[in-house]
């Protein structure tokens, strides 16, 4: 189940709403940095950006590939660990404007996670240290640490047992 807080809105969709529940100036910002880092080929300085002026908990040597859309409403409530690569025109969310209400969630990416290309991660989403989401993949539901995910919908492909019990098999299988 994912962590969002609700939020129920009266009259119109909870879109109607958006700027009784984040400030015009701070999605322009958010919008102007987000759009600059999306096509700077520069690791470091993206990630300088992200902490800088989105406010973003990023870890060191980790990697947003080109075309990353980040959440322009609450970039401050996604956390990525070190060492992990976020993949080619990945989108990670977190809020979720609906018809009678809207949705806040952290997204917690951990330490040498591996995200492939065009993946969406949604709102209130936590992604174990050394998971692997294949390409394509929707996140709408926890990630285990250590395993292997993707789909849509997401499923798990192998756990971290059933792949360190694999890659014992073929150390074993090379010593013989």
């Amino acid at each position: 189940m994912r962590r969002t807080t609700r939020y129920p809105v009266e009259g119109a969709n909870s879109l109607w709403h958006v700027y009784k529940t984040v400030p015009f100036w701070k999605v322009v910002k958010n919008f102007a940095v987000i759009q600059l880092a999306r096509y700077t080929p520069f690791l470091s300085l993206k990630n300088w950006m992200y902490r800088t002026f989105l406010h973003m908990n990023v870890g060191p040597e980790t990697s947003f590939a080109l075309m990353v859309m980040l959440d322009v409403m609450f970039p401050e409530k996604i956390q990525v660990g070190r060492n992990t690569v976020i993949g080619y025109n990945t989108t990670i969310l977190a809020h979720e404007y609906l018809i009678k209400e809207y949705r806040l969630g952290k997204v917690i990416i951990g330490d040498e996670v591996m995200i492939g290309a065009n993946t969406t991660i949604l709102p209130g989403i936590t992604i174990g240290d050394g998971a692997i989401v294949s390409a394509g993949t929707l996140v709408h539901k926890d990630v285990p640490a250590g395993s292997f995910v993707g789909g849509n919908p997401m499923r798990v492909i192998y756990t971290k047992e059933q792949m360190d019990e694999k890659a014992a098999q073929e150390m074993l299988s090379h010593r013989l």
